[in-house]
This record gives C-alpha cells, sequence and structure tokens, in this order.
C-alpha cells in the first residue's frame, strides 16, 4: 500500500475540498394553486395531490 512521505496541511486539504457546495434546489411556483413546490415533484394543497397544475390524487374522494 502507498503511504504520504509528509504530512497534507489542513490548508491544502481544504483547498481540494472547496469544491464540496451544497446547492440551494431550484423553486417553482404552482400557476394553479400558487404554492412554492420544487420543480418535477408531487405536492399536497388542501388535501390534494398536484403535479404539473393538475390534480392526482384527491385525499378527500380516497376517504369517503
Amino acid at each position: 500500500m502507498a503511504h504520504p512521505k509528509r504530512k497534507i496541511s489542513k490548508t491544502r486539504r481544504d483547498k481540494r475540498r472547496t469544491h464540496y457546495k451544497a446547492t440551494a434546489a431550484t423553486i417553482a411556483t404552482c400557476p394553479v394553486t400558487g404554492e412554492a413546490h420544487l420543480y418535477h415533484r408531487a405536492y399536497w394543497h388542501e388535501g390534494k395531490m398536484y403535479y404539473r397544475g393538475q390534480v392526482v390524487i384527491d385525499k378527500s374522494v380516497v376517504a369517503a
């Protein structure tokens, strides 16, 4: 197994890791409900699940 000849300094290690960043999620606003949600994701609003502006699941119908 290979072993390092010298200790890598904290500065050099941190410089290498600068590219690992968390990116902010892109938020979309539904034109039908006005609800903010993640792109390409279904979301719940007032007991109904919407995807691309259309009702996918209506909880009031399922429960009744």
